[in-house]
């Protein structure tokens, strides 16, 4: 908290004939035929998102790795989408890069209506889920998995929505949400420690230690961490920043004392 304290005082798209997106179509050598990459080469980690008192706040590292090289320490994976939303992407960047530009052609022909009405985060994670679908039904699939979160004036006052979709369309609504190696190790911790009326402050605090937890244990995560929130108010993505860490535990000093059949 200190650290994030001082850092602080933010159907599918139509694709044009002939355009490749990043990570996906090219022409084979030789014979023309249509090739697809099937593997995702620059990489982030999980991303961690969880609905308080007065919005959604979602977090990540600001890593990339370069198959199983940390090649980039300054990759921003959380983006503003509209007035109502923000988004968090883990896997393949140049395919989040893609989806971003479907974004922004969504929202622009959205303003031009002018109708008096914006999409919120449901509309944009419906639109999603119909984007992943779609191109996991092409065999080109964009090798991410996304987290949208919001706040947008309902029926009911101000909504709250917190949502994810994987790569093949899979998705869902929760209170609390962890991609990659954090759906493993980070939501264990948020639904024993997460309630409702929490803070900012106290879901910062919750936020911090997942993310500490990943930097131990997950070997693509780098201690660089950016925070971003969005109430009624607006986004706000914070600058990155760095978690005061402490390597001196015996089962990091010695790793395989103890363990069965270990060398």
């Amino acid at each position: 908290m200190d650290g994030f304290a001082k850092s602080i005082g933010g159907g599918g798209p139509n694709v044009p004939a002939g355009s490749h997106p990043a990570g996906g179509s090219q022409a084979a050598a030789g014979g023309g035929a249509t090739q697809r990459t099937q593997y995702p080469y620059v990489t982030g980690t999980s991303v961690i998102a969880l609905k308080y008192k007065d919005g959604v706040i979602m977090a990540c590292d600001t890593g990339a790795s370069y198959g199983s090289t940390l090649r980039y320490k300054s990759v921003e994976r959380i983006k503003a989408v509209g007035k109502h939303s923000i988004i968090g992407a883990s896997g393949e960047y140049s395919d989040f890069q893609e989806i971003l530009r479907y974004l922004d052609e969504l929202t622009l022909s959205d303003h031009m209506w002018d109708d008096g009405n914006s999409l919120g985060p449901k509309e944009i994670h419906n639109y999603l889920t119909r984007v992943m679908y779609n191109r996991r039904n092409k065999f080109d699939p964009l090798w991410n998995s996304l987290v949208i979160g919001g706040v947008k004036k309902g029926p009911k006052g101000d909504e709250k929505y917190l949502g994810m979709v994987n790569m093949i369309g899979t998705h869902f609504e929760e209170n609390h949400v962890a991609t990659g190696f954090g759906n493993h190790l980070a939501i264990p911790i948020l639904r024993a420690e997460w309630h409702e009326d929490m803070t900012f402050e106290e879901a910062v605090k919750l936020v911090e230690k997942c993310l500490l937890v990943l930097l131990y244990r997950d070997r693509s995560s780098i201690n660089k961490f950016q925070i971003a929130k969005i109430t009624t108010e607006g986004s706000t993505i914070y600058p990155p920043y760095s978690l005061k860490t402490y390597w001196g535990f015996t089962h990091f000093e010695n790793p395989a004392q103890g363990a069965v059949g270990s060398w």
